[in-house]
């Protein structure tokens, strides 16, 4: 089964990027995922389940640790050809 993740975390800073946000995306960059973009408003990865699922877990654990006060997330099933 493949996912897509897509997150947030808060609080926004528009001027620079909070170590929150630069540590959920560190995460998702490093983990074993497909079809990453990260931007200043949103982040989006694809994957295998298991990979999504750790990754969402470290990216949880790490973000909240890092200053995070919220982390918005969405996870979808990916059918074929939703690619």
């Amino acid at each position: 089964m493949r996912l897509r993740v897509e997150f947030t975390t808060e609080p926004f800073d528009l001027d620079e990027a909070p170590a929150h946000a630069l540590v959920a995306r560190e995460v998702i960059q490093a983990a074993e995922l497909d079809a990453v973009d990260v931007g200043p408003f949103g982040n989006t990865a694809e994957g295998g389940a298991d990979a999504v699922l750790t990754a969402v877990d470290a990216l949880l654990r790490q973000a909240l640790q890092a200053g995070a006060t919220r982390v918005s997330l969405q996870v979808n099933v990916v059918g074929e050809g939703e690619r």
